[in-house]
């Protein structure tokens, strides 16, 4: 009537139940007392037949698991589900465990981090149960443990880094953290799948530091390339002048050229050119190149 869990850890149930409970714990009986408690609550099943029914067939879905106890003791077989299973009144009792990725966001910690600069910093985590009877019965409420173990697994991991280190190394710090979660949430039954840096708040002053810093160093480098851009044109201006001075005619075509430039660009003026003839006596141009 029942299904046994079909999960992945279904092959591993007996080693789980020897680790929670023990192997001679799960497979000893229920005693004499229990029998009894058992055949009555059958009579009772049969006496109240059929409305009975509707309360002890139970359905969970796919994505949910069953994990039954009678007496107090968890029934072998591990979990059960997906489909409809039986329960017997008044001596066995069950939970739901939902199996679906489950996501939840840390709140902002205040952290101080290595090089003593306080921030505030969230994740999101991503956690779902990978074996239902260990979430049940070896933790009171795993969901709950886990968000609190996020948020001090994200404090310890933070600690230890620079504020360099956490503003541009996220995913080595999220992959650390996934690991330092899932392996205290294994005994669980919970598995962690991804965790997520979300954001990084600094205080107003170091915000403000840092974009002042940031323009200086900005500042700087237009500065550089400025100087750089000056050189550059000094050095062709000086291999320019060196030409002209081997071909004087270079001159001619250049001041030809220069103001064809000129009535192109503004078509308003009058131009008169003058003959670079009439100014070769003033140009000591061998002068000059020395």
């Amino acid at each position: 009537m029942a299904e046994v869990e079909s999960s992945p850890s279904n092959g591993l149930k007996k080693v789980e139940q020897d680790f929670v409970f023990g192997a001679d714990d799960v497979d000893s009986g229920i005693g004499l007392c229990g029998w009894l408690l058992a055949g009555l609550s059958w009579i009772i099943v049969l006496m109240t037949m059929p409305f009975s029914f509707f309360t002890c067939f139970k359905v969970v879905q796919e994505y949910e698991r069953a994990v039954i106890f009678r007496l107090g003791r968890l029934l072998s077989g591990g979990a059960k589900g997906p489909g409809i299973f039986f329960i017997l009144p008044c001596i066995e009792s069950y939970t739901k465990v939902d199996l679906r990725t489950t996501v939840f966001c840390v709140p902002p910690q205040e952290i101080l981090t290595k090089d003593s600069v306080t921030v505030s910093v969230d994740a999101v985590v991503y956690f779902r149960v990978s074996n239902a009877t260990i979430s049940v019965a070896n933790v009171e409420n795993a969901h709950h443990s886990t968000r609190l173990l996020a948020q001090t697994t994200l404090r310890n991991i933070l600690g230890t880094k620079n504020l360099h280190g956490i503003l541009g190394d996220r995913e080595n710090i999220s992959g650390d953290m996934k690991a330092a979660l899932d392996d205290a949430t294994e005994n669980w039954g919970i598995k962690v799948e991804r965790v997520e840096i979300k954001d990084v708040r600094l205080p107003v002053q170091l915000q403000r530091a840092m974009a002042a810093e940031a323009e200086a160093s900005r500042e700087a480098k237009a500065k550089f390339i400025a100087a750089e851009g000056e050189q550059k044109a000094a050095n062709a201006l000086k291999e320019a002048s060196i030409i002209i001075a081997q071909s004087p005619a270079a001159l001619q075509l250049r001041y030809l050229q220069t103001l064809s430039a000129i009535s192109a660009e503004k078509n308003s003026t009058i131009i008169f050119p003058l003959p670079i003839d009439f100014l070769s006596p003033f140009l000591d141009i061998k002068g000059l190149v020395a």
